[in-house]
């Protein structure tokens, strides 16, 4: 039951990350906002002493999004490449189940990486957006990189010679 309990997880974070890629693709807008915004630091405190780091280019805002949407397409096609590699050794000996963990653990490794550089470090710290109202996406980065974080755990669990 162990086998498939990972399996199930890896396949809800590939699921999750084509729902994001999916929306960031086709609404576009939404989420580019939320990235230009932060960038520009336009809702943080009055006078604060960072401003200085604002960037207020639109190149950079599509740098950025482009990049974060780049990172979430690698994410969900390693969440989905690792969950096929699960199925296919999900009734073979554990040495083989276990050697099949290799590419979940990077997509699960790359998510939780963007989770906290990409949001809470760059975005919360270095852009202040912590300090937003309006733009803060902290709340949201912690909890991915929570549940992205319990499924590697459980993933990382040995398997013995028990099939499913």
């Amino acid at each position: 039951m162990a086998r498939l309990a990972k399996l199930l997880l890896v396949s809800a974070v590939a699921l999750f990350y084509t729902l994001v890629v999916l929306n960031n693709t086709t609404d576009f807008d939404s989420n580019y906002q939320f990235v230009r915004h932060v960038l520009m630091m336009d809702s943080t405190f009055p006078g604060n002493k960072g401003m200085w780091r604002a960037m207020t280019s639109p190149l950079w805002h599509l740098s950025f999004y482009f990049s974060i949407i780049a990172w979430e397409m690698v994410t969900m096609v390693l969440s989905w490449w690792g969950a096929a590699t699960l199925l296919g050794a999900l009734r073979k000996p554990a040495k083989e189940f276990n050697a099949a963990k290799r590419i979940p653990m990077m997509a699960l490794t790359l998510g939780m990486l963007m989770w906290l550089v990409a949001f809470l470090t760059v975005g919360a710290e270095w852009f202040l957006m912590w300090q937003s109202h309006s733009w803060n996406g902290q709340e949201a980065a912690f909890r991915m990189f929570v549940v992205l974080g319990m499924v590697m755990l459980i993933l990382m669990q040995p398997d013995g010679e028990e099939l499913i």
